[in-house]
């Protein structure tokens, strides 16, 4: 799973940086953050926060976008306030079959650039976050679907996004050991030289099958994770630079 996330403005302007326009930077700096709730130090999906995805559309030039997808046939505010908690991740493995995710799956992938994900595990009846980045510390590049959604009481529009998950890798089995969780996941993180391809139009079948073929777990030596302070409950400090900073457990045995 993935509910929790670090997001930097670097980290979500690697994309349009990559291509040296400093104009489109700018630009996005002046017309789109002001938009969005970075810098995102700590955030939980739960609260929908908003940020910068990049699409087949727009592959260089991100859409702000609230977490948690709404498909476009939801009828109204209603249902989609009781929806979306329920999209923040999507099982990659059904993507193409999931009412909820199959049309964005076939037509509407984009990547989320994020500094790193939170995790939790579980020892002697407690719990202890974790926050996972890159061993070279660059940004990771989540695959996610997304989706614009007309209300139709207002006729206000709305992207929303969801990020797609895999089976853990052996280091994230060991840190995502829910027991109430039968097989541990964490978020489709893409190689750079693999993004481009996740945006790719679907054309026919063997196009589908490119895209399954990326949904696969992350190399674990790639990867590296430290403890932090808690996210949750009375001894959280909120979305401060500080909260993804190492914090040592003596009673914990890891």
């Amino acid at each position: 799973m993935c509910y929790d996330i670090k997001a930097s403005y670097e980290a979500q302007l690697k994309r349009a940086k990559r291509r040296g326009d400093l104009a489109a930077v700018e630009e996005i700096l002046e017309k789109l953050i002001p938009f969005t709730d970075l810098p995102i130090h700590h955030a939980s999906g739960f609260s929908h926060p908003e940020l910068l995805i990049y699409t087949g559309e727009s592959p260089e030039f991100p859409y702000v976008a609230t977490w948690g997808l709404v498909p476009p046939w939801v009828k109204d505010e209603e249902q989609q306030k009781k929806f979306w908690n329920s999209t923040l991740n999507a099982r990659g493995e059904t993507i193409f079959e999931k009412p909820s995710f199959r049309q964005a799956a076939k037509t509407h992938r984009c990547i989320i650039y994020i500094d790193g994900f939170y995790e939790h595990h579980h020892f002697n009846k407690k719990i202890y976050p974790f926050f996972i980045q890159r061993k070279d510390e660059n940004p990771i590049a989540l695959a996610g679907l997304w989706s614009e959604w007309i209300n139709p009481e207002t006729n206000g529009r709305m992207n929303t996004f969801t990020i797609v998950t895999v089976e853990a890798n052996s280091m994230m089995t060991k840190i995502h050991n829910n027991p109430k969780i039968k097989d541990p996941r964490m978020p489709l993180i893409l190689p750079e030289e693999l993004e481009d391809q996740w945006l790719m139009s679907i054309d026919d079948d063997l196009d589908k099958q490119q895209i399954q073929d990326l949904i696969q777990s992350y190399p674990e030596d790639k990867l590296k994770a430290h403890t932090v302070s808690k996210l949750r409950g009375k001894e959280y400090a909120g979305n401060v630079k500080t909260i993804s900073d190492l914090v040592v457990y003596e009673d914990l045995e890891f």
